[in-house]
């Protein structure tokens, strides 16, 4: 495999189907929650952990993460059965960059958020040209 540094892949580099993965927003948040929380996951619980996020959606990005071996999903034979979901290997160096990106949005939301501003002011006060 070759090691040069990382360019925008092709259209047809199989890493591009692995980015595509990543930037789901949803997947970025379950690999933070997994790994800030560093044990194991209930679903219920991960899902109390990020507002917003709907059964349908988190079931999706758990198989999804699953599947691309990033996620363990662990079920004991209670009655109910008992699942949790923890990262593996793979899905923790995922989740330090998922951690990391959180807080360089953090560290930034101030200054984007004012570049937005700017920018709509810009965009709403400046003259249409003529034709």
């Amino acid at each position: 495999m070759d090691t040069a540094p990382w360019t925008v892949p092709s259209v047809e580099c199989p890493s591009r189907t692995v980015l595509e993965v990543l930037a789901n927003k949803w997947v970025l948040y379950v690999l933070g929650a997994l790994q800030q929380h560093g044990e194991p996951m209930r679903f219920n619980q991960l899902g109390r952990t990020l507002p917003g996020i709907t059964q349908k959606m988190l079931t999706q990005t758990l198989r999804t993460l699953e599947r691309d071996g990033l996620v363990a999903r662990r079920v004991y034979p209670t009655v109910p059965p008992r699942v949790e979901y923890e990262l593996t290997s793979l899905g923790h160096k995922a989740g330090r960059l998922t951690v990391l990106i959180g807080e360089w949005a953090l560290a930034h939301v101030d200054q984007i958020l004012t570049a937005r501003t700017a920018f709509d002011h810009r965009a709403a006060t400046t003259p249409a040209p003529l034709s």
